[in-house]
């Protein structure tokens, strides 16, 4: 009978990233970016290029004022390597997902032995939030590599016996992490449990220790120069007022003001410990209770491993609850020190009954929803009207995927964590290269770009009102649009008023904007694409209120490249 016992005794990198190859790179090519983020970081990504403009991220003409363009970068990168967005988009997530994991076998191999570092591996590869994310087109995977970069350059130091390179490494890292999103300086929060266990070594620190130790913040900051120095020196060589609000809105207002005064995603303090570690750690969360008390045991046993890991982690769950924006995401750089905090204990836990029981049950909950959800989608006539886009037996991939994990979990029964290691492999295989090519289609606007570009003829003009920026992503011919931020009926008017300005105009928006200003029965729906219509209409359309409206907002112009 197959136990437990193999897999715990593994200890080879190539094996693990082997692994994590197949999980993670499971589908790639064989979807396009889907919203909300993932259109939007690859339309940015696709312009670097095609305007050789990347210092300033831009969509569609209008400047993207949120982020640093560190993470667009990398699938500018992958976009002139492979000269596909639709494997370029995915890459850099993908990427940090494989480091990340060599980051904590290393760690885990240093610190414990090559079994633990193996299996933590595992564990943050399995980890549901760490999986989703490096399979994904956010920025939440690439920070957290930086993060987890700066964390094992701390760790080396305080802990593996290396050299001042290593810390300076930890600051350099946070640094790069800032400049791709502000949170990367969750890695020196490791910084804070260390003042306890190395309290004798900083009495005893001499002058020129504490002068190395002064000087980590400076390759914080060469990082951060690395991104910051030739923005502001082009920012005040062009005099451009809107990129000097695109300064200050990355400087301020998405740093200090987003983290002290959300105006979006506002929860409660206690969401992450309610809503999102117990679903999105599966399945580590199931061991939480027990791995609580092997904690404190080695936290009173001067476990400097633990203290240091299980600080850190602590401080970067308190860090994000005290802001009053949060989202699920946020808390992903946690994951790869709760994976090393877990993987030393695994073995012990499975010892036990319920630790068993618990992981072994997740595998059948898992193949029993699936059968559930198939048999919904194929005997619900409600269920099926609703996704007719999906195609012939929508329900055939859940029922796939639901007899697999019943399968293996009958043949695994007795190996617990090889079971469910091995269900939540094949789940993400079969919904990485068969669900999600199924949902393509339904998740994105490209049918009704391709509509479009056959309904309006060649050298008439395009406006889209409401768009996303997946419509720009797949237009097929030059297009105009208003600001991102511009209200609905600001929207309405203006392409009421454009349409009606010059001959061979047409609009393209969504019904709520559309129907404002335009005659319903002269316009042509292009289709439903995220819970809207898309209507099609020109001037002839206009509803006598509309009419005579003078233009005041002169919208953007984007020309897709081949």
């Amino acid at each position: 009978m197959v136990n437990d016992r193999f897999l715990l005794n593994q200890s080879s990198l190539g094996w693990l990233l082997l692994i994590a190859l197949m999980v993670l790179g499971a589908g790639l090519g064989l979807r396009d970016p889907w919203p909300a983020d993932e259109p939007r970081f690859a339309l940015i990504a696709k312009e670097m290029v095609e305007s050789g403009q990347w210092l300033f991220p831009m969509r569609g003409g209008e400047i993207y004022p949120d982020k640093p363009p560190m993470f667009m970068w990398g699938i500018a990168l992958g976009y002139l390597l492979t000269g596909s967005i639709k494997v370029a988009f995915l890459l850099p997530s993908l990427l940090a997902g494989l480091l990340t994991i060599t980051l904590v076998w290393d760690m885990g191999r240093r610190l414990w032995n090559p079994s633990v570092g193996f299996l933590a591996g595992l564990l943050l590869l399995f980890t549901l939030q760490f999986t989703l994310q490096a399979k994904t087109a956010q920025i939440d995977a690439l920070v957290t590599f930086f993060i987890t970069l700066g964390v094992y350059g701390f760790v080396r130091f305080l802990l593996c016996g290396g050299g001042w390179r290593w810390y300076w490494l930890g600051w350099f890292a946070a640094g790069l992490g800032i400049i791709t999103k502000g949170v990367g300086l969750l890695a020196l929060l490791i910084l804070i449990p260390a003042i306890w266990t190395h309290r004798e070594k900083i009495r005893a620190a001499s002058r020129s220790d504490w002068l190395k130790g002064l000087a980590g913040p400076l390759f914080m900051l060469l990082a951060i120069g690395l991104w910051l120095v030739p923005m502001l020196l082009a920012v005040a060589q062009s005099g451009d007022p809107v990129l000097q609000a695109y300064r200050d809105n990355i400087l301020l207002r998405q740093t200090v003001t987003r983290y002290a005064n959300a105006w979006h995603h506002v929860k409660p303090f206690w969401y992450y410990l309610t809503s999102v570690i117990p679903p999105f750690w599966l399945p580590v969360s199931l061991l939480l209770p027990w791995l609580v008390v092997a904690w404190r045991k080695a936290i009173l046993g001067q476990d400097k491993r633990i203290i240091l890991l299980l600080g850190y982690l602590v401080l970067v769950i308190v860090f994000f609850s005290v802001s009053p924006g949060k989202r699920g995401v946020y808390v992903t750089p946690g994951t790869p020190a709760l994976a090393l905090l877990t993987a030393p204990f695994v073995a012990e836990l499975l010892a036990r009954v319920w630790p068993a029981r618990l992981l072994g049950g997740l595998g059948w909950l898992l193949g029993i929803i699936c059968l559930g959800g198939a048999g919904a989608l194929a005997f619900s006539a409600k269920l099926a009207s609703k996704l007719g886009d999906l195609g012939p037996a929508p329900w055939l991939p859940l029922l796939a995927m639901g007899a697999a994990l019943l399968l293996l979990n009958a043949l695994l029964r007795r190996a617990p964590l090889t079971a469910i290691f091995c269900s939540l492999a094949v789940g993400w295989l079969i919904y990485s290269s068969w669900i999600c090519v199924k949902l393509n289609d339904m998740r994105t606007p490209e049918g009704v770009m391709a509509l479009a570009a056959q309904q309006v003829p060649v050298g008439d003009e395009l406006l889209l009102a409401g768009f996303k920026e997946q419509h720009l992503l797949f237009a097929l011919q030059p297009v105009r649009h208003y600001p991102y931020l511009l209200g609905d009926g600001e929207q309405a008017r203006e392409a009421a008023a454009w349409v009606a300005a010059g001959p061979r105009r047409h609009v393209l928006g969504s019904a709520d904007i559309m129907t404002v200003c335009f005659d319903a029965v002269r316009m042509t729906n292009l289709g439903n694409r995220h819970r809207t219509d898309w209507l099609l209409a020109g001037a002839d359309a206009l509803k006598p209120e509309c009419r005579g409206l003078s233009p005041q907002i002169e919208p953007f112009s984007y020309t897709p490249g081949p």
